[in-house]
């Protein structure tokens, strides 16, 4: 009993210092407007604010892949929108992206 006790407190004092970095982990979504979409290339051009986990302090108009061509059906030029972006592959890649509210 004294072992399973023990075990038991183990596993919460590990899983509290595995969830704050996780919550760390997750970054914030960037602001943005579309300006173009190209469906048959699989891009979107966005003018967007800073993406710091990119490493970029200035915000800019610029194209990107994104990972779901089905992302692009549910935006149109002039939307507002949020996103995430991310290097996959060697490309800066949008993962995540929804119109702002």
């Amino acid at each position: 009993m004294r072992k399973m006790t023990l075990v038991a407190a183990s596993m919460l004092v590990l899983s509290g210092a595995v969830l704050p970095r996780v919550a760390v982990a997750q970054s914030p979504m960037v602001n943005g407007q579309v300006t173009k979409i190209d469906e048959s290339a699989g891009k979107i051009t966005l003018t967007h604010g800073p993406i710091k986990k990119l490493d970029m302090n200035e915000g800019m108009t610029m194209v990107f892949r994104v990972q779901d061509p089905a992302m692009l059906k549910r935006v149109k030029v002039g939307d507002k929108v949020r996103f995430d972006a991310d290097r996959v592959n060697g490309q800066i890649t949008v993962t995540k992206i929804e119109k702002a509210k």
